[in-house]
């Protein structure tokens, strides 16, 4: 009857832990302000990545394609970053924004159509 009991206790304060960092991890006010805009989506030519705040040159733009190759790199970026699309292929690509140490501050995706 204790190990029923203990076991009890178990799920029911691992259910209540899960459901606690859940909800905090949903929660709006708790969301990471975003560093870069990336216009247009999809795009056909070209793609502008613009620095919407806490602009540091130290930063490194990385770009993916969906299979996890890296397609584009760019250190110590500019303020303001337009992307010759014309080597890269139709589909959906990965952009990383990292920081001097490789953290990756923000990832998005965007779509290339030709």
């Amino acid at each position: 009857m204790k190990k029923i009991f203990y076991i009890f206790i178990l799920i029911f304060t691992l259910s209540n832990t899960s459901f606690a960092q859940s909800r905090t991890a949903l929660d709006p006010t708790n969301l990471p302000s975003k560093f870069i805009k990336f216009y247009p989506n999809p795009a056909t030519a070209v793609i502008n990545f613009d620095f919407q705040k806490g602009y540091n040159a130290n930063y490194s733009l990385l770009i993916f394609n969906f299979m996890g190759k890296k397609i584009y790199e760019l250190k110590n970026t500019p303020s303001r970053i337009n992307i010759n699309l014309e080597d890269f292929y139709r589909g959906i690509y990965i952009y990383q924004l990292r920081n001097e140490n490789g953290i990756v501050l923000e990832s998005g995706k965007f779509q290339v159509v030709k």
